[in-house]
């Protein structure tokens, strides 16, 4: 069983890594490692006196727990240091201090209630410790969840706050985990960026003080992506110790680095406790989001494969969980909202020839939605447009053999709309203020049971309506006026959270009903790109950035934790319409080709040349569809360090590989190149366009890019075992 506790000391354990929690005489819970598999009778937690600055315990004065590594600190008391737990009572902060009340060990994993986690599909995939904990004066009980993979170097973390006092709580903070690592020096990573410039890399080091990101726009967020990679100073994509930290949560969030006065680097993630405040009433429990630990010790790319291969496999869910995905045709950038069933049939016909697999219908479709300006709601079909309604298109479209999908935004409403007129209140407003408008559209309050009801049975109806393959679920803004009519104003510090447990509950629903269904998130491109979507949704749109240039960064900076098959990419037109650049065909499509590949753009108006080309995208990407979506990825060259990118894709048995190669602008008379392949059995010979060479000599020697260099130059080589 790998849970012990012996000595005083918890030690959770599988073949590769080893979490240890040291129960002290005080009935404190401190932490003492996490890292590679060790033997935890070996180590010890060396306590001495510090500073008269720092209260101790009684006449102990070498236990402080200012001063010790801690594993969930609290408000108040001794520490001086931020606490993952906070809470009030009687109109006051309360004071509080968890000591150690019992413990529990099981086989398997548990779903958190109402949220998204990493599952089990059998009990001995997992082994989860329960440690319960209670602060005698307030009456406020706390359960640590750890629970580790068999398979993999991972735990899994969150807490569950019980109100076992006489009377009503408000949590003011609620961290799913904290983690205080020994002194050393240490970086960090993190994806930060903005709308059309998602996952963008940037690695800082770790100094005195507080560091981190975080979100408080209603939306995990294109700003910051809820990861952090803490690493050691020398760490580095090959080597090194790593430790990746993915908070599975859609709203706000918040990941803390704070290294106090001796060295001692506390990291904390969880919803972020700014305009938190939660009412908890007796006898009822709040659950934290899910924080995912995975240990590498090496570097940044064996943290990557990873999480890539727990969250293909174990938080990804349903049919297509383990299908290769269909590469359609959107007609979004074709039409905008200027359709009409014929133009539709034609891009889906013209895509059909080419060799796409399914036609989708973008926004446009419903109430009387011309434009952005008018009727998120009205979940009805626009009949001037679609004369035959959604079963007559999608017929149609299946009769070209190609299957049919349909966007959607369940989550906002429009100022001019039949439900908002209907219902105005259903809209989130702050009492007696103007409401702000982003998109020409406002919020839908989620938080609310009977919005959620409505959603449910509205969407649902269009999905029974015709033969529907997919949905592309979009959330085009951020939240503003975060006040629900039905909460009382001393309650409005929930909102935000109930929000995203509303938006949960329609998608659970949602996916339940329709199994069969293909779902994508999507928010503005990458708003909500993280992994509590994924637990519904097995894809997500990358960006609305399609500029191929871009999209190296984008998707290099996305498989820092993201599988490829959850990553969405589409060839679009050019001059491209985010960034106004002209790139060849060629470069767009083997971008595209690196993640769940698709096209956007008017197929009436491209020419003979770039269709062949595109038959012959299309007929590759078949090729190597399963080894991109569901191989082991290593990257090769980091865009954000030189003037070219390359990643490459390793199918489990090493049979089969794909290598990706973009350059972005030539350097003139440049040197000579190879790119070094990783992840290959080094005593199997493979076949590399016509040639053959031993996985040693790959991996060692590698393969020369292009001898004379052109702007967006791209190659791709196949690679197959003999």
């Amino acid at each position: 069983m790998p849970v012990t506790f012996e000595n005083n000391i918890f030690h959770i354990y599988n073949d590769n890594v080893s979490y240890c929690i040291k129960l002290s005489r005080y009935g404190d819970l401190l932490h003492m490692f996490f890292g590679g598999r060790i033997e935890s009778a070996e180590i010890e937690l060396i306590e001495r006196e510090r500073s008269s600055f720092s209260a101790y315990e009684g006449n102990d004065n070498s236990y402080s727990l200012d001063t010790l590594p801690q594993e969930y600190p609290v408000h108040g008391g001794q520490d001086m240091r931020t606490g993952a737990f906070a809470l009030e009572k009687n109109g006051r902060k309360e004071a509080c201090r968890l000591k150690f009340l019992s413990y529990n060990i099981m086989k398997g994993k548990p779903r958190l209630s109402g949220m998204p986690s990493v599952y089990a599909e059998n009990d001995d995939e997992f082994t989860t410790l329960v440690i319960s904990t209670r602060d005698s004066v307030s009456g406020i009980e706390v359960d640590l969840y750890y629970s580790i993979s068999e398979k993999y170097p991972v735990i899994c973390r969150h807490a569950e706050i019980r109100n076992s006092s006489d009377s009503g709580v408000y949590i003011t903070a609620a961290a799913s985990a904290s983690m205080d690592l020994s002194a050393g020096k240490y970086k960090y990573m993190h994806l930060h960026g903005a709308w059309i410039r998602e996952k963008h890399i940037e690695i800082c080091d770790v100094h005195k003080g507080f560091q981190g990101i975080e979100s408080r726009r209603g939306s995990s967020g294109s700003c910051e992506n809820p990861f952090i990679a803490l690493m050691e100073a020398d760490a580095d994509e090959d080597s090194g110790r790593v430790w990746g930290l993915s908070l599975v949560y859609s709203a706000d969030h918040r990941m803390s680095i704070e290294t106090e006065q001796y060295g001692t680097v506390r990291v904390m993630a969880g919803i972020n406790p700014a305009d938190f405040r939660w009412y908890l009433e007796r006898e009822n429990t709040f659950v934290t989001p899910e924080l995912v630990m995975v240990y590498s010790g090496n570097g940044l790319g064996e943290m990557s494969r990873t999480f890539h291969r727990l969250y293909r496999t174990r938080l990804c869910r349903g049919k297509y969980r383990d299908e290769e995905r269909p590469i359609l045709i959107n007609n979004w950038e074709a039409t905008y909202f200027d359709f009409n069933e014929e133009k539709l049939l034609d891009i889906s016909r013209r895509g059909a020839e080419l060799g796409m697999e399914m036609f989708v219908l973008d926004d446009g479709w419903f109430g009387a939605r011309n434009d952005d300006r008018s009727s998120l709601g009205d979940w009805f079909v626009n009949e001037e447009k679609l004369p035959g309604g959604l079963k007559g298109l999608a017929d149609k479209v299946k009769g070209q053999g190609m299957k049919f999908g349909l966007w959607f935004e369940p989550e906002m409403i429009s100022p001019e709309s039949r439900l908002f007129r209907e219902h105005p209140d259903w809209a989130l407003a702050i009492d007696n203020r103007e409401r702000h408008e982003a998109r020409n559209q406002y919020v839908i309050d989620m938080s609310r049971a009977d919005v959620v009801d409505h959603l449910i049975d509205a969407v649902s109806k269009i999905l029974r309506s015709a033969d529907i393959s997919y949905v592309k679920w979009d959330f085009n803004r951020n939240l503003t006026d975060v006040n629900s009519a039905v909460l009382p104003y001393e309650r409005q510090g929930e909102v935000r959270h109930r929000f995203m447990l509303g938006s949960y509950r329609l998608m659970d629903t949602l996916t339940r009903m329709f199994p069969d269904v293909l779902f994508e998130g999507c928010s503005g491109g990458a708003g909500r790109n993280d992994p509590g979507i994924l637990y519904y949704m097995p894809q997500n749109w990358g960006s609305d950035d399609t500029d191929a240039v871009e999209r190296m960064y984008i998707q290099y900076g996305a498989s820092m934790v993201y599988p490829a098959s959850t990553v969405c990419a589409h060839v679009s037109t050019v001059p491209n319409h985010q960034v106004m650049r002209t790139t060849p065909m060629k470069l767009r499509g083997d971008v595209a080709s690196a993640a769940v590949m698709g096209y956007e753009l008017d197929l009436s108006k491209i020419g003979e040349t770039e269709k062949k080309e595109i038959e012959e995208q299309i007929e590759r990407y078949k090729r190597i569809r399963a080894t991109v979506l569901f191989g082991d990825m290593y990257r090769l060259i980091d865009p954000f360090k030189e003037r070219s990118a390359s990643w490459m894709y390793v199918s489990e048995d090493k049979a089969k590989a794909v290598v990706f190669y973009f350059n972005k602008l030539a350097l003139p008379n440049s040197e000579l190149r190879r790119v070094r392949l990783k992840g290959l059995d080094c005593t199997k010979r493979y076949s590399v366009n016509g040639n053959v060479y031993t996985g040693r000599t790959l991996m060692e020697f590698g393969l020369y890019l292009p001898e004379y260099e052109k702007d967006f130059e791209s190659v791709v080589w196949e690679i197959e075992a003999l």
